[in-house]
């Protein structure tokens, strides 16, 4: 083989959805509203729990993480898909591609841990109230944050490892981004570190932290049937539905991706939307109309706001 002309390779090729410029733009279109409503779904929920006081409390300050990952996440792949619709291009350089599929990892990994955190918090607040302001402290919900971030970024090695190999089966992806079970089909040469590396990932990022949620919500519904209170009872299953609803979208599509990915080659860049897209989409939805907390703290930030411009509009004319 002449590895000087396979190492030399600049650029790959997204195959994506279509070859048809006309359903390009159409679909950069839907995508593009999609984009905007996950920007301005998740800085909604960012903004109302920044600005109000009665929101800061644990379990809102890691839905502002979430959405701020959701944020992230998105526009690691987003932008490009959009472009490349739009323009009917598919080219893609592999220092740019390597570069988003990093941070793809480190994202989706600090998702995980999150979802699994955020599923402590409501074990602690529904089966030991009396000892939640004390377990989760600020400085402990900081500590976790931190803890998270450091996990997400040693996650971003991977791709570390598969740079140096050699792309020696073509340039063409088979995506819409650069989803890192696809671009290793590319590399060629012993894979085995590779791939064994990534097992452990997934098992470490998917399935320790789907263990742990489970565990932990046998024994928040037991805690919850116990509840005396039908008003009590009502609140935490409202809160843990929301929770859950997240948990089985992200997860769900994950695992289907990761576990059954020879099977599913095919259908990745289609099945990889639900938690590229979708669920960005729908967890600030989720998390705010099924909660009368966010909704009447925005209220309130909008009366407080329209009164502050009312008075200063007032003034200036005075």
């Amino acid at each position: 083989m002449d590895y000087d002309n396979q190492t030399s390779l600049k650029e790959l090729i997204l195959i994506g959805f279509t070859q048809n410029p006309q359903t390009g733009i159409l679909l950069s279109v839907m995508f593009l509203f999609l984009y905007m409503v996950i920007i301005l779904g998740n800085s909604f929920m960012i903004f109302t729990v920044t600005l109000s006081p009665q929101l800061h409390t644990p379990m809102y300050y890691f839905l502002c993480n979430l959405s701020f990952i959701d944020l992230c996440f998105t526009s690691c792949s987003i932008p490009k898909i959009l472009f490349d619709l739009f323009f009917n291009t598919r080219t893609i350089s592999v220092t740019g591609c390597l570069a988003q599929m990093s941070l793809s990892i480190c994202l989706g990994a600090a998702e995980c841990i999150l979802l699994a955190v955020m599923a402590y918090d409501r074990y602690i607040a529904i089966c030991s109230p009396l000892y939640y302001t004390t377990i989760m402290s600020w400085r402990v919900c900081r500590s976790i944050t931190v803890i998270m971030w450091l996990g997400s970024f040693y996650f971003c090695l991977t791709p570390t490892i598969i740079k140096p190999l050699v792309f020696c089966r073509g340039n063409m992806l088979d995506h819409i981004s650069c989803e890192i079970l696809v671009v290793i089909e590319l590399a060629c040469g012993d894979l085995s570190a590779t791939k064994y590396l990534l097992i452990v990932h997934s098992f470490i990022l998917l399935l320790l932290p789907l263990i742990f949620i489970v565990v932990t919500y046998i024994f928040i519904i037991t805690s919850i049937v116990n509840m005396q209170s039908v008003q009590g009872r009502s609140k935490a299953f409202s809160t843990c539905a929301s929770h859950l609803t997240v948990v089985s979208m992200f997860y769900g599509t994950i695992l289907i991706t990761y576990t059954g990915q020879a099977r599913l080659s095919s259908y990745l860049k289609y099945i990889s939307l639900n938690y590229g897209l979708v669920t960005p989409v729908l967890n600030p939805l989720i998390y705010s109309l099924r909660n009368n907390e966010v909704k009447e703290a925005f209220k309130k930030i909008l009366m407080k706001y329209s009164y502050h411009f009312r008075k200063t509009n007032i003034g200036l004319r005075n």
